[in-house]
């Protein structure tokens, strides 16, 4: 791994704090039960600047005319090192990922103070973390108890969150890499399970063709809890229960990416429990395909995050005016919501380090204003129509789940589409060919 593009963003960053002190803690170790743990995650921020994959550990980025960048992380401890693996140390943690000083975890709060002194700023993520406030609150008392000899605290706080969201919200070829290869990765476990899909399986059995797949090809495993809805559970936008017997004359969606060095790949497809779309699951199928065909097209540099979304609702509304679930015209359905009862998200979000990712959708000049569509964003394209048993929906169309999705850079003259599931009719009926 490369750790100078990690020092990298340190500088960028640095080079924002003005005389100010930025603290970065990574995210805890969580109890699943007793003295099990959840397995461990990193916090996104603190990855992002550091690469650096143990807990207990603390960043710390001070502005100014010098500027440092240190690391506080745990101690060597062989006994330790036994029982739960190797660990960096502060020496070896400075010189493996660049930092200019590393150390103990244990000296942070008695060094914090002497950090804060006489600095205009303080960089922190107010309201995260509860335990955070009430320790950086200790630090800044502690300095305050010093004013008589002269030494001052920082007299401003600001959220470290928006300069780092802005930075994130610009992927560079590094993380671009790693999206891609989460993106190879979960395209290969989708078509995965669809070669597997057969009648009378259980959800969770596709979910764990899922889970093979990802880990053979060396991911962490899955970006988020992955939804195998087949049939009506597929109207239920974030079901996770996957426990359900696969009806044959039913579709399956499934919703799963994987995560791989910290970046999430986010992917859905619907496809024939069976194998071929009847008449009427096709007919769905093709609207909420060419709605998202329709949303791509309009991704492109100056174009506004809100643009695919109403390319999109266009497509959909038309198709359900086709389908005769909706009456009158598409901007009549659009002005009034109309579609909303079989449609009821947006058609994307940002992706990178979270599958949901940071950065603001509005703003700028114009606070209402859709946020701008630059080269290295990342987002996704996830259309879907949704028909719940309901006396709203006609009766052929009830239980019948579709959404596609995939995940899009946006490049200099356009976009381009990275995730390579099989998505068309013709790719998912022969590659799920029983022959």
């Amino acid at each position: 791994m490369n750790h100078h593009v990690y020092a990298d963003r340190r500088q960028r960053l640095l080079a924002r704090l003005g005389d100010g002190v930025a603290i970065v803690p990574t995210a805890p170790e969580c109890l699943r039960n007793r003295d099990s743990h959840y397995p461990y995650r990193f916090d996104s921020y603190f990855w992002y600047l550091s690469g650096f994959p143990e807990p207990d550990a603390v960043m710390v980025l001070v502005g100014g005319v010098e500027p440092r960048a240190m690391l506080f992380c745990r101690e060597k401890d062989a006994e330790r090192e036994i029982w739960d693996g190797f660990r960096y140390g502060p020496a070896g943690a400075a010189e493996t990922f660049g930092f200019d000083e590393a150390y103990p975890i244990d000296t942070l709060d008695e060094r914090l103070p002497d950090l804060l002194a006489n600095r205009h700023l303080l960089w922190h993520s107010l309201g995260h973390d509860d335990d955070w406030d009430r320790r950086i609150a200790g630090a800044l008392n502690a300095v305050r108890a010093r004013n008589r000899d002269g030494t001052r605290a920082p007299g401003e706080i600001r959220d470290l969150r928006g300069l780092l969201d802005e930075m994130r919200l610009i992927k560079d070829a590094r993380e671009i890499d790693c999206l891609r290869h989460a993106a190879e990765i979960t395209s290969a476990g989708h078509a995965r399970a669809m070669r597997a899909c057969r009648p009378g399986m259980a959800e969770y059995e596709l979910e764990a063709e899922l889970s093979h797949e990802f880990r053979r090809q060396g991911a962490a495993g899955h970006a988020y809890t992955p939804i195998v809805a087949g049939g009506v559970n597929a109207c239920v936008l974030h079901y996770v229960d996957n426990s359900r017997r696969l009806a044959g004359d039913s579709l399956v969606l499934i919703d799963a990416g994987c995560e791989f060095s910290g970046y999430a790949a986010d992917i859905t497809r619907t496809f024939p429990v069976a194998g071929r779309f009847d008449p009427v699951q096709r007919e769905v199928y093709e609207i909420v395909l060419a709605a998202q065909t329709a949303a791509i097209a309009a991704l492109r540099p100056g174009a506004s995050f809100a643009d695919y979304h109403q390319a999109a609702l266009r497509v959909l509304s038309q198709g359900l005016i086709d389908l005769k679930a909706l009456a009158g015209s598409v901007d009549d359905a659009i002005a009034s919501a109309a579609y909303k009862p079989w449609y009821m998200h947006r058609t994307g979000h940002w992706l990178g380090l979270d599958v949901h990712d940071v950065g603001e959708y509005r703003g700028g000049a114009d606070e209402q204003a859709w946020t701008v569509l630059r080269p290295g964003m990342v987002l996704t394209v996830e259309p879907g129509l949704y028909f719940r048993q309901s006396a709203n929906t006609p009766a052929h169309l009830q239980g019948i789940g579709v959404r596609i999705e995939d995940d899009v850079l946006i490049t200099a003259d356009g976009c381009e589409v990275y995730t390579r599931a099989p998505k068309t009719v013709a790719e998912i009926e022969e590659i799920m060919r029983h022959d």
